[in-house]
């Protein structure tokens, strides 16, 4: 049963860890969220686009890790009617890649995250992995030696994803995949996700924050196999935004498991400043609230309990950096545009003539022709001259 607060009325008489387990684990499928998840999805399965790599970008706190559980939950859905004619196949695989303690990223270390993804120890059918360094032991446990090189358990993981047929492997925190030793090309890291989605035909999708940008344009290979999506924050200059932020807010603070339910919409602004539009912030900031509350056995949310638990201004100002960063190099203007259609000669202004113009037709015959007369003579002969009759 629930109260007019939106929660089960009998999580009052549970645990100050189960109430706050459940609103940590509470979600909503706000508009931006549903759009951005509906998008991935519809670039993950149209297969005839023939992006090997998709980047979802988006601001720290936005909700990327939300957006991916959606994500994996939809996939999971569209191929359980088939699951039963493929068995063996995982519909799809979700990673973190792990920042590195120092220098570049470690590869090995996701190589292996990715395996034992694809170990399902419920499936009955194993896979094979046919390289050196990594088998099975007598009860059929997946055994990886330490010595094994990157590039064997590489191959590894390419087998396994041709033998498990996900739909796709989702990569969370990828932002962590450019970190790299001096001296190493950034365009390395993204050539080696491109190569393993096109040798197994998976896409994968790489989900991160703004630094993910360095990833775009590396090459024009790259940019040809790669689709982009931005997740953006909830934005004040536009009033569909702030009634959607409105809305998220109300539905949260009806779902805080509190005997009396706070008045949090009428703090909007100070709840958005604060979170700069970001659901994930706003969440994160209202559960460290919430334990505060529990903690004193507050009967509700108090200002103080927000207060204290708010990020300072300073970080709020940083953050608010990084994202105006990075939406600007998102943002496509109609300048942008004219320039594209005049570098390629299809602007208003008269293009210039060419440098060196190119020879007609005619000319290129004529010049053919006159080259092929003078190597029809044989080796030795000499040119015809004038020569004086004596």
């Amino acid at each position: 049963m629930q109260t007019s607060s939106g929660f089960p009325r009998e999580l009052l008489d549970q645990s100050k860890e189960q109430r706050l387990f459940y609103f940590e684990s509470f979600t909503i499928a706000h508009p931006k969220l549903r759009e951005t998840t509906a998008r991935a999805v519809q670039f993950i399965g149209n297969q005839q686009a023939k992006a090997s790599c998709i980047t979802i970008v988006g601001p720290t706190g936005v909700g990327k890790t939300t957006l991916l559980q959606k994500v994996e939950q939809v996939l999971i859905e569209q191929a359980l009617p088939n699951l039963k004619k493929t068995p063996g196949r995982i519909p799809v695989i979700r990673v973190e890649a792990i920042a590195p303690e120092s220098g570049s990223f470690n590869w090995k270390d996701y190589f292996l995250r990715c395996l034992l993804a694809l170990e399902e120890p419920l499936i009955d059918y194993k896979i094979d992995y046919k390289t050196r360094g990594v088998r099975r032991d007598s009860s059929g446990e997946l055994i990886i030696e330490p010595k094994t090189s990157s590039p064997i358990v590489r191959q590894a993981l390419e087998n396994a994803l041709i033998y498990r047929q996900p739909i796709a492997v989702l990569i969370d925190e990828a932002q962590h995949m450019q970190k790299m030793a001096s001296g190493r090309r950034l365009q390395d890291n993204m050539d080696c996700i491109k190569s393993m989605a096109n040798l197994t035909r998976v896409p994968h999708v790489l989900i991160g924050t703004y630094e993910l940008l360095a990833f775009h344009n590396l090459s024009g290979q790259l940019s040809r196999r790669n689709q982009s999506i931005h997740f953006s924050r909830y934005r004040a200059e536009y009033p569909e935004d702030v009634t959607a932020f409105k809305t998220i807010l109300n539905t949260f603070q009806r779902h805080l498991p509190l005997k009396e339910e706070p008045d949090l919409v009428s703090h909007w602004k100070n709840f958005y400043a604060r979170s700069l539009g970001c659901v994930g912030i706003l969440k994160d900031w209202l559960t460290r609230a919430l334990a505060d509350a529990l903690e004193d056995n507050s009967s509700t949310l108090t200002l103080q309990h927000i207060e204290q638990r708010a990020m300072s201004i300073a970080q709020c100002n940083r953050i608010l950096q990084e994202i105006e960063e990075g939406e600007r190099s998102l943002r496509e203007t109609q300048q942008d545009y004219e320039q594209l259609l005049n570098s390629l000669g299809l602007g208003d202004k008269i293009p210039a003539p060419l440098p060196n113009p190119l020879p007609s037709a005619d000319a290129v015959n004529a010049t053919t022709k006159s080259s092929n007369k003078r190597r029809s003579r044989k080796p030795g002969t000499p040119n015809p001259v004038r020569r004086k009759v004596k």
